[in-house]
């Protein structure tokens, strides 16, 4: 069964380890490791800590060479907007990162698979087992697939309600956030809210609180908005 999680997230990804045991190490949280007894390298938290420093450089380089007359603190502004947990979890989300984890009990049954800070550590480890596997040319290509293609639209979910309030306040128009729905236990909720422009409805969006579901609410409203 844990064979089978690990060949389909492969599978996903599109690259085929010749190690697969650094897949395996890549995908396991601490808190299975802890879990099943396992020696604590044996978590995904060393290839986090390299996969921190691949994505820095390939980051880094990218935006080097596509703004060539911006000075260095505006590129380390733009770095920091690429690299943050936010944008890390978003792009693990497009991979349906999540469900390819091996997390202990209690991580999992406490909504682990959804939350920004795992999502963001695996994708970052996942980035170093690439990197150890197959060298830095495959792990550039790797960042440049799954984290930095459509940068600019995951940038904007994450900032999304700031965006859609400019865009309001530009129209002299009313924005409100309504919630609709709050399902789950308390350890596992569930928010559904709907961005109200003038009274009228616009978009709908879910997120494991109400912030996060105001925000994925404001980027549909935003793309119901655009021409």
């Amino acid at each position: 069964m844990k064979q089978d999680k690990i060949i389909e997230f492969e599978n996903r990804i599109g690259y085929q380890f010749d190690n697969l045991d650094l897949l395996a190490t890549a995908l396991t949280h601490s808190s299975y490791s802890n879990e099943k007894n396992l020696k604590k390298y044996e978590s995904n938290e060393r290839l986090e800590f390299l996969g921190d420093a691949v994505l820095e450089l390939v980051s880094s380089e990218s935006i080097f060479r596509s703004n060539p007359s911006l000075p260095e603190g505006d590129l380390t502004r733009i770095r920091a907007s690429y690299v943050c947990e936010p944008t890390l979890a978003l792009c693990a989300r497009e991979l349906e990162l999540g469900k390819y984890l091996f997390l202990g009990k209690g991580e999992d049954m406490t909504g682990g698979r959804e939350r920004d800070s795992v999502l963001s550590d695996a994708m970052e480890a996942t980035i170093g087992a690439v990197y150890l596997d197959g060298g830095f040319a495959r792990a550039k290509e790797y960042v440049e697939e799954f984290v930095l293609k459509d940068i600019e639209k995951k940038k904007l979910f994450y900032d999304s309600k700031t965006f859609l309030q400019e865009i309001v306040q530009g129209r002299h128009q009313h924005l409100k956030y309504v919630l609709l729905e709050e399902t789950g236990p308390d350890h596992n909720k569930s928010f559904q809210v709907e961005v109200q422009i003038d009274g009228e409805g616009i978009a709908v969006g879910t997120g494991r609180t109400k912030k996060k579901a105001e925000q994925a609410a404001a980027y549909q409203a935003i793309l119901a908005m655009e021409p």
